[in-house]
């Protein structure tokens, strides 16, 4: 593999659901591969990027990074993995997507 074919493949924009402005967001908590972003709990992420980077985070945004980590479309986790991180934060109250 060569250079811009490696960095394509490392890419956080190779991922599904992720695109540039998401790709911003993840780099300002740090994950700026693909890699990175495979090896961390996708509902950490989507945790430290609502508290760090952008409160108004909705159960879309978290169905884009859990989507992005199971290599599925967002519209098809959006209902299991909301329950899931309800589940880790009872208290967690969602704003409108």
């Amino acid at each position: 593999m060569k250079g811009a074919e490696a960095r394509g493949r490392s890419s956080l924009r190779s991922l599904p659901n992720i695109g540039r402005v998401t790709e911003d967001k993840l780099k300002r908590i740090g994950i700026s591969s693909r890699e990175e972003f495979l090896r961390r709990d996708p509902y950490e992420v989507f945790d430290e990027l609502r508290r760090r980077v952008d409160p108004t985070f909705c159960r879309c945004a978290l169905a884009l990074i859990v989507g992005a980590q199971l290599g599925l479309p967002w519209h098809q986790v959006t209902k299991a993995s909301a329950r899931e991180y309800e589940k880790r934060h009872p208290d967690h109250v969602w704003g409108k997507c």
